[in-house]
């Protein structure tokens, strides 16, 4: 967009990884029986009064540590107002003035280079329930999710398109799945999110009328979403009309958002505070506690691991994106004292075959020890890095030893310069014509042969002596 420059702030909506909802003792666990996990203050009966979950302030507050927010020391609940079918109350109970956590950043890789993006405030409520439509002609109410704890980390309007806004999400949810606050599992909602998106003339610093993108469970939804809504902005400007404050929905499927409702501002909602609740008071000795309990960040652990371990920054962050590859990695990395070769091998191998089994290294049958185990064999020559592939998938699957896996099914390379120069010799025997050829300039003849020595050697040799050997032969 030449004449145009986007202006796009999230509001990020996050599952928060206690037993049991906000304000009750109900279990907040996903995928009970309809209306299984309900009780008289998460299903609105009168007179029931909420109370307080303890770890969920906890952990709002360290995911505020974490973005570098002022955790505020009193906090206030009050009640959003409006209306909606799974909405028992008639009210969301969410904090409004003052949040418990407010103006932090996060710094965002794009692109290559890093932007700043600002965070306006991270707010605790409760959630909504969930309307199910079409069963018996008729939309059912499922008041299960209602009052489960979330909290809503709101940024500031400085993203400057689709594709800062995906990755920006991305580094949210692996930042709080790292630090334990939510499980991160979108398809079951447990991060999403709400793009609120304008248009502004470049070189304009004023903010302008924008839309907001409701419900978006994927990062590829928040990128093509946002990426449409600017498309369909620019052409609405173009063509001379104006841009409506709304809320529109992306339809997943024909990839184009559609208008839902007018935006409501803030007044509409009629916050005040809820009698019902005291005010969250979080006392310095308790904050203090917590940041000290905050683990390695990944960004600073994937720096470390760039600075310590000699790693590239693409395989850094890979390894640093979930708390439990990060230690996967270092303990094999100790273990071995091979960390390069570890890398490799977790990058390459143990993450493919992690996802295509939907676990993490830390479920997998192949510990540490047994990977660091595998690296050695690989460093000393024992086994090849063709064999070491080959293996690979049952060692991941059983748990094996990698030393006693390839000695019960004759993988282990020969390294013997004897035995290699006389499978050498004879394949120079077998081939004079290649063989002279090679001496004769026609170096990619040497594949050839080498292919013929492994052949030979039922793929066993070591491919770098065979080299060496074949090389020397023919001067």
């Amino acid at each position: 967009m030449a004449a145009y420059e986007a202006v796009v702030g999230l509001e990020i909506h996050a599952r928060l990884l206690t037993e049991s909802k906000l304000f009750c003792s109900c279990p907040a666990a996903f995928g009970a029986e309809p209306n299984e996990q309900v009780c008289e203050v998460c299903a609105a009966l009168p007179g029931a009064l909420p109370r307080l979950n303890g770890r969920a302030v906890e952990l709002a507050a360290r995911a505020g540590l974490a973005l570098q927010c002022r955790v505020n020391a009193f906090s206030l609940f009050s009640r959003k107002n409006y209306f909606y079918p799974d909405l028992p109350n008639g009210y969301q109970t969410s904090q409004y003035a003052p949040p418990i956590c407010e103006h932090g950043h996060l710094d965002v890789l794009v692109g290559g280079s890093v932007r700043r993006i600002g965070i306006t405030r991270i707010h605790m409520e409760d959630d909504a329930g969930k309307c199910v439509h079409g069963q018996y002609g008729a939309t059912l109410v499922d008041l299960n999710r209602a009052g489960t704890p979330l909290i809503e980390i709101v940024s500031e309007p400085d993203l400057r398109g689709a594709e800062e806004a995906a990755a920006f999400m991305r580094q949210i949810h692996s930042l709080l799945v790292y630090l334990g606050i939510t499980d991160g599992n979108m398809e079951e909602g447990s991060l999403r999110c709400d793009a609120n998106v304008s248009l502004r003339p470049r070189g304009m610093t004023a903010l302008t009328t924008r839309t907001e993108i409701k419900n978006l469970n994927s990062f590829r939804n928040v990128q093509r979403a946002i990426a449409y809504e600017m498309e369909r902005q620019e052409a609405c400007l173009e063509d001379g009309g104006v841009v409506v404050q709304e809320t529109r929905l992306f339809d997943a499927v024909r990839q184009i958002t559609l208008p839902m409702r007018d935006k409501e501002d803030a007044h509409d909602y009629r916050y005040f505070p809820t009698p019902d609740l005291p005010p969250v008071l979080v006392r310095e000795e308790q904050l203090r506690q917590w940041r000290e309990s905050l683990p390695e960040l990944p960004v600073p652990r994937a720096r470390r691991f760039v600075e310590s371990y000699g790693l590239a920054p693409e395989e850094a962050g890979l390894l640093t994106a979930d708390r439990p590859t990060a230690d996967y990695f270092e303990e094999a990395a100790a273990l071995s004292g091979l960390p390069l070769r570890v890398a490799r091998l977790m990058v390459g191998e143990l993450l493919r075959e992690c996802s295509a089994r939907g676990i993490s290294p830390a479920g997998a049958a192949m510990t540490p020890a047994r990977l660091s185990e595998l690296a050695r064999l690989i460093e000393d020559g024992t086994l090849s890095q063709r064999m070491a592939h080959e293996i690979f998938a049952d060692l991941f699957a059983s748990g094996a030893s990698p030393a006693a896996y390839a000695r019960e099914r004759n993988h282990i390379q020969v390294s013997d310069a004897g035995e290699l120069e006389a499978a050498v010799d004879a394949v120079l025997a077998d081939h004079p014509a290649e063989a002279e050829g090679y001496r004769q300039g026609k170096t990619k003849l040497l594949s050839f042969l080498v292919g013929q020595v492994m052949r030979r050697t039922r793929g066993q040799a070591n491919p770098a002596l065979v080299n060496h050997l074949l090389r020397n032969k023919l001067g």
